[in-house]
């Protein structure tokens, strides 16, 4: 397999963007439509974005005309549905920054890529009385591998506590860091509350205890321009379908030493240098970690996606999240009954929140039956309900396609659920 590798890889340089809320929602499809006999007002973002016409598109033309396996064929088609993978490669190095496309391992999502980390260089990095750490603010998918290879390998996983607002206590965190830690895995923005993390300072950190740092970036990718050079981690996972790409396709980035060093998670074609009965030899990365036939046009797609977030720029991302998250915070604070859980000085446009008397599914389906969606329940988070002490939240989560008429949709919505509760 060859692969395009520029010298050192950056991000794009956005053009200048004047946000046009309303242009940009004309991008979106499916944010056209009705539910309920009422306009949509999608707040689920944390969970999935929608996708712009250009990443639908590129799915359908590489289905429509390039078509082929990659890596494999000689003839005309194959070669080029292999450079448009490749390139695809390369823009997701140059969206976050890594040294080398080659670091850049596709997989089907931030679920996977953490699994492969944790198998993969857990298998060869942890031994008894080793010990990981995770933070209070952890997905599901950034707990249970780790808590796998703790039980596998004999070592012991610690937790990162938070506070009331939902933000790391780092000073407890310097207390957990000692010669014996190997790994500390955290989220760059909680899922459920929206927090923000430090993640700079607790890889420095962890770096200082001699430890290794993987970041969970699902949340962060969206809405932050990452630059993992910059953020000083060993590996780095996010997920397409939450940066305005396909499903199924997601990308893990780590050091190529470390990729060099860690053996096979999966076994199959393209992985391997040569086959006998007797001994096999595996691919150079990234081959190495893609086994099989890829999700070519997921990828494809996916690179279609950097572009149209890199035309817009992060700039014009963060301001407009910004006032949504400003004004819908305002608005939703005037909403009697209503708390909000989750009040950390650095957020991302997520709001958890929970109304007095009234469960938050059946918020969730009152909201519904006005056109809104909005997510209910643990989020893949329950530590993080534990903590606050709540069996569920309900969850509003901005892009950038949203505007101001959403959060009033949301809070007219509201009105309506305090009418049906009484």
């Amino acid at each position: 397999m060859t692969t395009t590798t520029p010298s050192r890889p950056s991000r794009q340089t956005p053009k200048p963007f004047r946000f046009d809320a309303a242009a940009i929602r004309r991008d979106f499809p499916l944010l056209q439509q009705q539910m309920r006999g009422k306009p949509l007002a999608y707040l689920d973002n944390a969970a999935t974005s929608q996708k712009p016409q250009a990443v639908i598109a590129a799915i359908a033309r590489y289905y429509n005309s390039l078509n082929a396996n990659i890596h494999r064929g000689v003839y005309e088609l194959s070669a080029d549905a292999t450079e448009a993978y490749e390139k695809a490669r390369s823009k997701a190095a140059q969206f976050i920054g890594a040294y080398d496309p080659r670091e850049i391992i596709f997989v089907r999502g931030a679920t996977e890529a953490i699994n492969l980390v944790a198998s993969s260089w857990g298998f060869i990095s942890i031994k008894p009385g080793d010990e990981i750490i995770v933070s209070a603010l952890e997905h599901h998918s950034n707990i249970v591998p780790w808590q796998m290879v703790c039980q596998r390998q004999g070592a012991v996983l610690k937790v990162i506590p938070m506070n009331d607002a939902g933000e790391l206590d780092l000073d407890a965190y310097a207390k957990l860091l000692n010669y014996r830690t190997r790994m500390v895995a955290v989220t760059h923005i909680s899922n459920a509350l929206g927090t923000i993390n430090d993640v700079e300072r607790i890889t420095t950190m962890a770096h200082d205890a001699g430890a290794k740092v993987l970041i969970d970036g699902a949340q962060s990718v969206p809405h932050l321009a990452v630059d993992v050079k910059a953020l000083g981690c060993d590996f780095f996972v996010f997920s397409g379908h939450k940066v305005f790409g396909p499903t199924g396709i997601g990308v893990l980035w780590a050091r190529a030493q470390l990729l060099e060093a860690m053996p096979p998670y999966q076994g199959g074609g393209d992985m391997i240098a040569s086959v006998t009965f007797e001994k096999t030899t595996y691919n150079v990365i990234p081959a190495k970690f893609e086994a099989g036939t890829p999700h070519i046009a997921g990828a494809i797609a996916l690179a279609s996606a950097f572009d149209y977030v890199n035309n817009i720029g992060f700039d014009a991302i963060a301001a407009q999240e910004r006032d949504l998250l400003d004004y819908a915070t305002q608005e939703l604070s005037r909403v009697s009954g209503l708390k909000i859980l989750g009040t950390a000085a650095h957020k991302a446009a997520v709001i958890s929140f929970n109304l007095d008397g009234v469960h938050p599914h059946d918020v969730g389906t009152i909201l519904d039956g006005e056109g809104v969606a909005v997510r209910t329940g643990h989020h893949c988070c329950q530590p993080v309900m534990d903590r606050l002490n709540v069996p569920a939240t309900v969850r509003a989560s901005f892009a950038f396609y949203n505007t101001r008429d959403d959060v009033d949709r949301l809070v007219a919505a509201l009105g309506r659920v305090k009418e049906v509760f009484g």
